[in-house]
């Protein structure tokens, strides 16, 4: 249980809601593009674009932390 707590768990979790939330806006970006608003599409893939870019970067992270730990 302690390592329920532990900061490579916590960065976990932050890392899945990010995955959730990117997921989410994907969604609500498709919707607005059937919709006719692709300038609002546009600016929502960019964003996603580099939450999905940093997501490596964080995957990576969260690797090396765990290694550490062991």
């Amino acid at each position: 249980m302690p390592d329920e707590y532990s900061l490579s768990d916590v960065l976990e979790r932050i890392y899945q809601n990010q995955l959730g939330l990117e997921a989410a806006l994907m969604e609500l970006t498709l919707q607005a593009e059937r919709q006719g608003l692709t300038e609002v599409g546009e600016n929502v893939r960019g964003s996603l674009w580099k939450i999905g870019e940093n997501a490596g970067h964080i995957r990576q992270g969260l690797a090396k932390l765990r290694s550490k730990n062991l």
